[in-house]
């Protein structure tokens, strides 16, 4: 996992060989930052040339160089903290130290100096830049893999990629180094759990340099133009995410500052309308409670229930049926005739069922009873009547159910 920081989250690495005939080998590994995670979005092995390769990249891409070959020198020594004018004759004697770019590996005691004439390196710098690319960082030779052989599934103190030969002890401090174009890796390499061609192990190095370059330090050579270049990147990126971060500061606070008012809003209208139900005359609130006795009467009258669902207790009734029995006709809470009839106006009986039907015999309609009384909600049930019929051959009963 990456920690989120100022960092350039897409880059490229390029990997020159410079061949002893003349000739390039030019590959190119891009990567990216996905979810705080390392992806590797390209992968282009042994182009013919640099401008062939640029075409396959995006414009204005973040290029991270490496040379290694024909042209490029390296020189180990016994532990040496910084290569300059004064003990460069150790490294090349009788050069001028302005005429090269250095870089410096230090591992364990040993140090690595590789250097190449400023005048070669530029010229590739010059050709990235006319192809519409932006070089940001210059490594020499096969040091900037330093950082990422953790990730390679290796086993052995020595490693082999790609011509490179590593001689490393048990520390996996490098002791040692050669090119060989016979050394190649023993077994196909994987970056974790990601398989790479060992030819795209030194451009997929660079780019990762350059990835966490403020956060590494990139073995790389001192070129000042490039680092100028990175810093300036660094700086707008940092810029950038800097006013992101201002202006998400800002939205929030407005946020803030509109959810306040709306509840500072609704707090005053709640207020108001408390006054002015405080204000109400003694008439209005006789009045209201007149109007509510004059519907909770009416509802009385016409038998309602409150939430009861009458259609799921109907149909529970009717599940628990047995075979034989049917229903002529289910009403719920009845017209009560004497109470009617004497008061001169519709009253019901409220919460009763009853349920007139017909059954061939008494004996399934008690069972029927029976299960009815068994239901929670069935306060009591009573056979009201039960009658044959000789005309349709059938008995017909009456059951009332209060609930």
């Amino acid at each position: 996992m990456l920690e989120p920081y100022y960092r350039i989250n897409e880059a490229t690495g390029i990997s020159i060989h410079l061949l002893a005939d003349g000739r390039v080998a030019v590959s190119a590994c891009a990567v990216a930052v996905k979810d705080n995670r390392l992806d590797i979005t390209a992968r282009i092995n042994r182009a013919e040339s640099l401008a062939a390769l640029a075409e396959q990249l995006p414009p204005k891409q973040a290029v991270a160089l490496n040379l290694h070959g024909r042209g490029v020198l390296h020189k180990q020594l016994e532990l040496v903290t910084e290569i300059d004018a004064g003990n460069f004759s150790q490294v090349l004697p009788n050069a001028n130290f302005a005429d090269f770019y250095i870089q410096q590996f230090i591992s364990g005691n040993q140090s690595f100096v590789s250097l190449i004439r400023k005048l070669d390196a530029d010229k590739w710098i010059e050709q990235l830049k006319a192809a519409g690319l932006e070089p940001l960082l210059l490594s020499l030779g096969p040091f900037p893999a330093e950082p990422v052989l953790p990730q390679l599934n290796i086993y052995d103190t020595d490693l082999n990629f790609d011509g490179h030969a590593i001689q490393r002890n048990e520390q996996k401090h490098w002791t040692g180094y050669q090119y060989r174009p016979e050394a190649t890796a023993t077994h196909p390499l994987k970056l974790e759990s990601e398989a790479i061609d060992e030819r795209l192990l030194l451009a997929y190095a660079n780019a990762f340099q350059l990835v966490l370059a403020n956060r590494l330090k990139p073995i790389k050579a001192g070129v000042a133009q490039l680092e100028n270049a990175l810093q300036e990147k660094l700086a707008a990126q940092q810029l950038k995410i800097n006013g992101m971060l201002i202006l998400s500061v800002f939205f929030i606070l407005l946020l803030v500052n509109f959810a306040t008012l709306t509840w500072l809003n609704s707090a005053n209208n709640q207020l108001s309308e408390q006054v002015s139900q405080t204000a109400q005359s003694a008439s209005d609130v006789e009045a209201i409670n007149n109007q509510v006795q004059k519907k909770e009467a009416l509802l009385q009258t016409l038998g309602w229930d409150g939430d009861i669902s009458k259609s799921k207790l109907a149909d529970q009734l009717a599940s628990l049926l047995p075979e034989g029995v049917s229903w002529n006709d289910l009403t719920f809470n009845p017209v009560d005739a004497a109470a009617s009839q004497l008061q001169k106006q519709a009253r019901f009986t409220n919460r009763r069922i009853r349920v007139t039907g017909s059954a061939p015999k008494i004996v399934p309609v008690n069972e029927w009873v029976a299960r009815v009384k068994a239901q929670h909600w069935v306060k009591n049930v009573q056979l009201d009547s039960y009658t044959y019929n000789t005309e349709l051959n059938t008995g017909q009963f009456t059951v009332l159910i209060d609930y």
